[in-house]
């Protein structure tokens, strides 16, 4: 009886096994991608950092945009930026703190232009724009604008966008997608950010 399931289990693994190969083996385009990370839920940023680290570990150039972000202390910036990472940050604070358009879209466009600096610079392996989603409905920055230049981009670099309600445009641009949706959120529950798990 043992037996018979270990025969079974075999037979299954060999064919993930195949089909896992053979897709292996049909994936032959090479170059950089476009990923977003968008959704409800907590880890976008978190996700992008750990790609970002990952890729700085391989001794490949970062580079980072950080939008609505404030002038705080951040473990993923004080960990990449050490390691090489080039950061940008808006340094204006979350829009609900500022209420100020005017200033909030002149540095989003502030650092916006350090991110089309690296959209257009061949030695940067991978540009995160953290929290770029926002800028569209926002106002702070034109769609055509994020377009053309993701789709001008060096052909071996890749981008991460983060940030929840992403414009469907860029959605169809993008070459993966991954929405995150909450579950439970330790907020929810009344338990503050903590340094080293949410900042």
């Amino acid at each position: 009886m043992v037996e018979g399931r270990c025969d079974q289990q075999q037979q299954r693994q060999q064919k993930i096994k195949e089909r896992v190969e053979g897709r292996v083996a049909a994936a032959t385009k090479t170059g950089g991608i476009l990923i977003v990370f968008t959704g409800n839920g907590k880890g976008k940023s978190t996700a992008a950092f750990g790609t970002a680290a990952r890729a700085i570990g391989h001794n490949m150039k970062v580079g980072v945009i950080q939008f609505i972000k404030g002038i705080w202390e951040n473990g993923e910036r004080n960990l990449l930026e050490r390691n090489g990472a080039e950061f940008h940050v808006m340094a204006t604070g979350f829009t609900w703190n500022t209420q100020d358009k005017e200033t909030d879209t002149r540095e989003a466009q502030r650092v916006w232009q350090k991110g089309k600096n690296m959209l257009s610079d061949p030695s940067v392996d991978l540009v995160v724009l953290d929290e770029l989603t926002y800028m569209v409905p926002y106002g702070y920055l034109e769609l055509d604008e994020i377009l053309t230049a993701l789709k001008n981009r060096p052909i071996n670099q890749s981008v991460i966008i983060t940030g929840r309600a992403c414009h469907r445009e860029i959605l169809e641009l993008a070459d993966t997608v991954s929405e995150l949706r909450p579950v439970k959120h330790a907020f929810d529950e009344g338990i503050q950010a903590q340094k080293g798990i949410d900042w």
